[in-house]
């Protein structure tokens, strides 16, 4: 890519969620989005390859559908209430139009088909960012208008993306497919907890980002894109495959890991909501995630393949080291003991 293509590119999904975050008024929002829209496309299509440009048509027409949606709605509104102010959105018609839109920008079931194709097309760096920092305009969005939104439409929402999320990543042999799953299904926990308690949803979304970066950033460090390189990828830096173990299990929700934290919590809100039955089923269906996980823990560090690598040597190399994905990666395992910190703060 040329550097100041990839410059004005990296400005402009800066500028974009930066706008989107700090606005208060509809069209500010929707501008900051198209912008960040428009800013991703040539990180996504850079390869040139015939399914990087498929991945790049299909995430803008999606987006550029879910943007549509997201203006039809704040003008509705605007004509029913003469309000242009996010917070202020009390038609239901425009109510519902919003949750689509934001649906289908965050990647939730039933708007989520577009998520995996377009991470299978785009570089792990690029997965990364779509992974995480393209969703935090639409967290933010969802986060100010979460009084507006029907709480019965968000739960449903929320329990099909865990379920989808984690039955479709079972017989997955991709990691990038596989980690779109995984994020639409902790999507699908945040979303069922952000109208009752939306700090909790934010903390919650804060640690998925932080693991989700540290998977990326160890597979990129090890050039790892399939199950099948993930077995041989020992050789290559055992340090990384070791904590990557620790992070897919994190993120898994196993205690005593920083993911146990978010579903804890979650579990308690909604107890404590009384929706225990919602709780009770989200536990449950967290069990697909958690095969997934362990499969991919299980083949990064447990399992060696049938032939053997020894005599590849690669040890007489230099061994990809990433001081970030280190730094996160302890993050990402031992939060859980500052948790009396963190329930204080919400």
């Amino acid at each position: 890519m040329n550097p100041h293509t990839k410059l004005i590119s990296s400005l402009s999904l800066i500028l974009g969620t930066t706008i989107t975050i700090s606005s208060t008024h509809w069209m500010m929002a929707w501008t900051g989005l198209e912008i960040n829209t428009l800013a991703i496309i040539p990180f996504i299509s850079k390869s040139h390859h015939p399914r990087a440009i498929e991945a790049t048509i299909k995430y803008f027409l999606v987006q550029a559908t879910a943007s549509t949606l997201l203006l039809f709605s704040s003008m509705t509104n605007a004509w029913s209430s003469g309000q242009w102010d996010i917070t202020q959105l009390t038609h239901p018609t425009s109510s519902l139009l919003l949750t689509v839109a934001i649906a289908m920008k965050l990647g939730l079931v039933p708007f989520h088909f577009w998520f995996p194709e377009v991470l299978q097309g785009s570089s792990l760096p690029t997965a990364l960012f779509l992974s995480t920092m393209m969703k935090f305009p639409p967290v933010t969005l969802l986060l100010l208008t979460t009084h507006s939104l029907n709480p019965t439409l968000l739960t449903t929402l929320a329990i099909a993306s865990v379920a989808l999320g984690g039955w479709m990543g079972l017989n997955q042999t991709q990691l990038r497919k596989i980690l779109a799953f995984s994020s639409i299904a902790h999507l699908g926990w945040m979303t069922a907890v952000i109208i009752y308690n939306p700090k909790l949803a934010l903390l919650t979304f804060y640690l998925y980002v932080l693991m989700t970066t540290t998977v990326f950033l160890t597979l990129n460090s090890t050039k790892t894109l399939k199950l099948t390189t993930l077995m041989t990828s020992w050789t290559k830096s055992p340090t990384l495959n070791a904590t990557l173990m620790l992070v897919l299990l994190s993120l898994a929700g196993l205690p005593p890991l920083t993911g146990f934290l978010p579903k804890w919590l979650i579990i308690q809100e909604l107890t404590k909501q009384e929706m225990a039955t919602t709780a009770t089923i989200l536990a449950t269906l967290s069990l697909l995630g958690l095969f997934f996980y362990l499969r991919l823990a299980y083949h990064s560090t447990i399992t060696l393949p049938p032939n053997s690598t020894n005599h590849m040597k690669h040890w007489h190399f230099t061994k990809p080291t990433s001081t970030v994905a280190a730094i996160l990666a302890t993050l990402s395992s031992l939060i859980l003991p500052l948790s009396p910190l963190i329930l204080a703060a919400i």
